[in-house]
């Protein structure tokens, strides 16, 4: 008697059978119930590090002008000096890294 290896077995079919009714019985969680838990989630996050530190106190940066012998680069916008550029044209300036 010839086999048909291609056909799924009985057991394994009613397997299948059990497993689908299984999920599709579970109480599977509704999505806006979701989309609720994950908002409020990330509105608890939002005073936190990555390390979970609560920060607040404001940053303070030094900002430095442009000096003399230094130029922005209009290819990178890298503040860099004099030395490095490679052309100027119609006022604008470029570096060796972004020229080569």
């Amino acid at each position: 008697m010839a086999t048909d290896y291609d056909e799924v077995r009985s057991d394994v079919k009613e397997t299948q059978d059990r497993s689908l009714e299984v999920l599709q019985s579970a109480n599977a969680p509704d999505a806006r119930s979701v989309v609720t838990e994950l908002d409020e989630a990330d509105a608890l996050d939002e005073g936190l590090t990555p390390g979970g530190e609560i920060v607040a106190e404001e940053l303070i940066v030094q900002v430095i002008p442009q000096a003399a012998d230094e130029f922005t680069c209009y290819s990178c916008f890298l503040v860099r000096h004099r030395s490095q550029l490679a052309r100027e044209s119609n006022g604008r300036s470029y570096c060796i890294e972004c020229e080569g």
